[in-house]
């Protein structure tokens, strides 16, 4: 292979221009730069450093790291194909960009060990003789990536389904705690709520922001999470928002409005004291502001408290001439979500109900009525019939 030319391609890059930001190809392209100028020593260098990066980032060879870098890094091409959109130039563009990638993922150690013998002394011979190797080839073609972009659009959000919001910054979540629905049993009318507003959200219809109140350990938060797992939500994305990051979430939302995907922005355990600076931030991002809500994004919240704000009796029989105002004013929070759905504790019956499904589930082989006996202890001592305690009960057994 013509490292010369494959250098002079790689220089030209232009629709896929920011992967030649990343540490591999930095390396890749330093290798080339030193063996066009003579400069053995630094190419050797540039080349086990290439090695180690692809190693260090989990990939056998350039082949597979170029696939990823394709498909998940944010580009104009993979954007505009993601719409569904035409450009010939830029296709063009991005066609000359990937043949030339392809080019370098075909390169390996015997086409650097040709370039460097000549440009390195004989006791360099046993470190070229061993010179570490990855796989060549290219797993991918121009049309197979933007047939990949058209079904699933290109960077982080096509990587990535779940995320954390923190101090300004998405971090993605490989692995998310998120319940499958076949775990969750009861509440069917609550969490029939919540899917009708999520399928709204997913076709951009009109849709509510949605809150989940009710007792501890009831499953608001799994009802949620449990979205991304149900038939037809494959571009439904979720980033969970602690409440000291809610001042950000303007610039979020900012940041989302367009996207093929659509997101929940998901508040859990929220609830606020008196003086909390940031309640008045999430009743203008609900609704008052001037800027309006992107129609692919949502705000779900859960709270064990039906109005979000601890009220105390001097609320309601203080000093204050208008007590009813001031009541107001800590309920108004609540009523900005326009979907608000309570999960109060289950029956003796559904509690017995779920425990029944659970022993099932996880293939725990006991007498029913001894099992009844004993989730009716566990319910005592744990202090409510909910799905939680439920689960804590089994995986006692366990």
């Amino acid at each position: 292979m013509n490292l010369t030319v494959l250098r002079a391609a790689l220089r030209g890059l232009s629709a896929y221009r920011p992967l030649l930001e990343t540490p591999v190809l930095e390396s890749a392209l330093r290798f080339l730069d030193a063996a066009a100028q003579k400069d053995g020593e630094a190419a050797l260098e540039a080349y086990d450093r290439l090695f180690y990066r692809l190693r260090e980032e989990g990939y056998a060879g350039l082949g597979d790291w170029l696939w990823d870098a394709l498909r998940y890094t944010e580009t104009p091409y993979g954007t505009l194909a993601g719409e569904g959109g035409a450009d010939a130039p830029l296709e063009a563009a991005a066609r000359r960009d990937v043949d030339a990638l392809i080019q370098l993922s075909q390169s390996g150690a015997e086409d650097c060990r040709c370039a460097l013998a000549p440009l390195l002394g004989e006791e360099y011979a046993p470190v070229l003789s061993a010179l570490p190797q990855w796989e060549t080839g290219a797993p991918f073609t121009f049309e197979a990536l933007t047939a990949f972009y058209r079904e699933n659009g290109a960077g982080l959000y096509a990587e990535y389904r779940a995320f954390l919001w923190e101090e300004g910054q998405l971090i993605p979540v490989a692995d998310p705690d998120c319940p499958h629905p076949v775990e969750l049993l009861g509440y069917d009318l609550q969490r029939k709520q919540v899917l009708e507003n999520t399928r709204l959200l997913v076709e951009k219809k009109p849709c509510n922001n949605v809150l989940l109140f009710g007792d501890g350990g009831t499953g608001k938060s799994a009802t949620v999470k449990s979205m991304l797992y149900l038939p037809g939500m494959e571009n439904l994305r979720l980033i969970e928002i602690q409440k000291e990051n809610l001042v950000g979430m303007p610039r979020l939302m900012r940041s989302l409005a367009g996207r093929r995907q659509s997101f929940i922005l998901f508040i859990d355990d929220l609830a606020f004291d008196q003086d909390d600076k940031t309640y008045s931030s999430l009743k203008t991002i609900l609704e008052g502001g001037l800027e309006k809500r992107p129609d692919n994004v949502a705000i779900y919240a859960t709270s064990n408290r039906r109005h979000l704000v601890r009220q105390t009796f001097s609320d309601r029989a203080g000093d204050e001439v208008d007590a009813f105002e001031t009541i107001s004013e800590k309920t108004a929070l609540a009523e900005r979500f326009g979907l608000r759905i309570p999960y109060m504790t289950m029956s003796k019956k559904e509690y017995l109900a779920l425990i029944d499904h659970l022993a099932g589930l996880y293939h725990v082989d006991m007498n029913q009525e001894v099992l009844h006996a004993k989730a009716m202890e566990w319910e005592i001592r744990h202090a409510g019939r909910t799905p939680r305690v439920a689960r804590q009960f089994i995986a006692s057994l366990s």
